[in-house]
């Protein structure tokens, strides 16, 4: 009896490990280009394109083969890409020029470049505005651009260091990760409405919304959470674990499944029952340095760039070691549950 308690224990476990949701690691499409850092990663789901950022460019690919679609090239320290499809518009962060890159989503060729706040990161759309947004790190502030004509709109004084936004209803959420601050700003005035303490956690980076019930889902770096959130009052309602080194978020809303794409090789995945009620649906075993993500609507995948390194002890006493990433590692892992 003793052992059968054991094996069903040991077999429980390593269901949550590789998924009790049903998803698992399905693929891997191979990256080309230099060897070099990489951040976020994007879907064009209607064009089934993914627009992968590294090194100094960005790797664009067929989702649902891994075919390498072309380039969008001269994007230094580029984080990310986002796509206006109303206008066939495309927009890149270049993080070491403090521009933007707007380009042809047909051609991928350089229409012109954006002259942004210092340090732009995280990038998205909103299409009630019809304005892209930029979180720019060095400048603590975040940049609207009119997606139609690649004009800067305004500032929103963010006054910190925005992650992962979401569109909300007339707003948007932003995770300010030096202020442990969930910023809440209006698209059209660029006006501050609201700025929510987080409290539970720090270092907020991944962010996901449930437009429904109204709930913000926090992935939190310092003592690794899920902090569900009102998104109408700012409340806490509770936190949950996930891996360590989370960077992006995903909210599946048909089937309620809130993802965590985690630095440590774990895709953690919550089940959310009702507004204030949450279960664990077992956390993914991806690969170490796969931080970012992005969800499919449409095949619902999810899509997590990902490299291997080598670490060279440090020539000081008690130094870090320096990271190489190896030639030829870079992959986009395809998570899916068939």
């Amino acid at each position: 009896m003793f052992i059968k308690i054991v094996l069903a224990t040991v077999f429980l476990g390593t269901l949550l490990l590789q998924g009790g949701s049903g998803y698992k690691v399905t693929g891997r499409y191979p990256v080309g280009g230099p060897v070099g850092g990489f951040d976020y990663i994007a879907i064009d789901s209607s064009a089934r394109r993914l627009y992968v950022s590294h090194a100094t460019q960005v790797e664009v690919l067929d989702a649902d083969s891994g075919k390498p679609v072309g380039t969008i090239a001269d994007t230094p320290g580029v984080h990310g890409a986002v796509i206006a499809s109303a206008f066939k518009h495309g927009f890149t962060s270049n993080g070491r020029e403090n521009k933007v890159s707007m380009f042809d989503p047909s051609t991928l060729q350089l229409i012109k470049k954006v002259d942004v706040g210092k340090g732009p990161d995280g990038i998205y759309y909103d299409p009630e505005s019809k304005r892209v947004f930029t979180n720019n790190h060095g400048s603590h502030d975040i940049t609207a651009i009119d997606a139609k004509t690649g004009e800067v709109a305004g500032t929103v004084q963010a006054k910190g260091d925005g992650e992962q936004a979401v569109i909300g209803d007339d707003v948007i959420y932003v995770n300010l990760e030096d202020t442990a601050e969930v910023l809440v700003f209006d698209p059209k005035s660029l006006e501050v409405k609201n700025r929510f303490p987080i409290g539970v956690a720090k270092t907020p980076t991944g962010l996901a919304y449930d437009a429904k019930t109204k709930r913000l889902f926090i992935g939190c770096r310092n003592a690794p959470k899920m902090v569900v959130m009102d998104a109408i009052t700012g409340k806490v309602i509770n936190s949950y674990p996930i891996g360590a080194g989370v960077d992006y978020a995903g909210f599946d809303p048909d089937a309620k499944l809130i993802f965590f794409s985690c630095g440590d090789g774990t895709l953690s995945i919550y089940r959310e029952k009702s507004a204030d009620v949450y279960e664990d649906a077992g956390a993914v075993k991806t690969q170490t340095s796969a931080k970012t993500m992005a969800f499919d609507p449409k095949t619902r995948k999810v899509f997590l760039p990902a490299a291997e390194y080598t670490e060279t002890p440090s020539a000081q006493p008690g130094g870090r070691p320096t990271r190489t990433q190896k030639p030829g590692s870079f992959v986009v892992l395809v998570v899916s549950k068939s």
